[in-house]
């Protein structure tokens, strides 16, 4: 063989060679960009399911335009069973006992009602929320005050003076909107009102 053959020989080999390798490195590049398009396809989807979970969980639609959420708090067209607990709040005004109202929570059509709401007038509040909720004494006051003062707010509970304050029977110093509403809390609010006994004990009857 001349070595002019040789030589022909031997850049088509290369050229095969080289051939052979820019289609691998072609293979590669696009299995390396599928399984990055998968992934990032997987994790938008993800994102997108658990953003929907969340706002169908906190932002339900209200079922009453009139009663839209209120500290995060929704006006659903059933109770939520995830989280279902009582507590109870006693409040007095310049020495008399003022009940907290029934159906504050509730529209008054039937429509809705809140996640923190009450039945009648014995001062129980019902927190029924979704698993894994929480919720204080002020985003009940605020779903009052907001959109149930016309079954009588009392304006002192805007005030941040004038108030002795007991939780569980024990003294509270501090922001009563801030008390956690938790499974039979016991909350007594006093305005002007010295000497008042603090609950310690309510008979729940089963709540």
């Amino acid at each position: 063989m001349s070595k002019q053959n040789t030589r022909q020989g031997t850049r088509q080999e290369r050229r095969r060679e080289e051939q052979r390798r820019r289609e691998e490195e072609r293979q590669r590049a696009a299995r390396t960009k599928r399984i990055t398009t998968i992934g990032i396809t997987a994790v938008v989807a993800l994102a997108v399911v658990g953003l929907i979970i969340f706002a169908v969980i906190q932002n339900q639609a209200p079922a009453n335009a009139a009663y839209p959420p209120v500290d995060k708090v929704s006006c659903l067209s059933t109770e939520q069973s995830g989280t279902h607990i009582h507590a109870h709040v006693s409040i007095y005004i310049n020495g008399t006992s003022t009940p907290i109202p029934a159906n504050v929570g509730i529209a008054p059509d039937g429509s809705c009602l809140y996640w923190l709401h009450t039945h009648d007038s014995t001062g129980v509040i019902h927190i029924e929320a979704p698993s894994g909720s929480s919720a204080t004494f002020g985003n009940f006051l605020d779903i009052w005050e907001q959109k149930f003062q016309q079954v009588g707010y009392p304006s002192q509970l805007s005030t941040a003076t004038g108030w002795q304050i007991y939780v569980d029977g024990k003294p509270f110093t501090g922001d009563f909107h801030a008390i956690p509403l938790q499974s039979h809390t016991l909350i007594t609010l006093a305005y002007n009102s010295p000497g008042v006994k603090p609950d310690t004990s309510y008979p729940w009857n089963g709540l």
